[in-house]
């Protein structure tokens, strides 16, 4: 016999209630319940970060994450990064002017990441960066426009598209 129970939590900025399987990740209920693709399976074990999202502010991986431990918390997707009108957040921003995304599949997991940065409101080297995103594999783009898109979202470095226009 199933085993249910109900949560109370924020998604993107809305209370939400939810009936859930005891035993489901946060990665189905958010995909399966609330249809938010960006939130990848992809290992399910924790060990790519294609799932991560905010949770009360820090990136979690919802893949290893139960559903049930969101009772009472605030969770952000991409989705929730919208602007008016559909604006792009400055992260995603910097990933396209960077060129960041090849196939897309680990780019929302790192943009959260991304965000989590952003709101500690400090500098990063591209060392710091690289450590910081070691927990997100990305098969297509061997990283260096992602760091790049990083830099330019998280410190405010000039894009390597406008150097090129001197």
């Amino acid at each position: 016999m199933m085993q249910t129970k109900t949560i109370r939590f924020r998604l993107n900025g809305v209370e939400r209630e939810e009936t859930v399987d005891v035993r489901a990740s946060l990665t189905d209920m958010l995909r399966n319940d609330y249809s938010l693709t960006s939130v990848k399976k992809g290992c399910e074990v924790g060990e790519c970060g294609a799932c991560a999202v905010l949770i009360d502010g820090q990136c979690f991986n919802s893949c290893i994450y139960l559903a049930i431990w969101a009772d009472g918390k605030d969770i952000l997707t991409v989705e929730g990064l919208k602007g008016e009108n559909g604006a792009l957040h400055p992260i995603q921003q910097a990933f396209v002017d960077e060129a960041a995304i090849q196939c897309g599949f680990c780019t929302p997991g790192i943009i959260m990441t991304a965000l989590e940065l952003l709101n500690r409101g400090k500098k990063y080297t591209m060392e710091e960066l690289r450590r910081e995103i070691s927990g997100h594999l990305c098969r297509c783009t061997g990283y260096e426009n992602i760091l790049r898109a990083l830099e330019r979202a998280l410190n405010g470095a000039p894009s390597s598209h406008d150097a090129n226009r001197d």
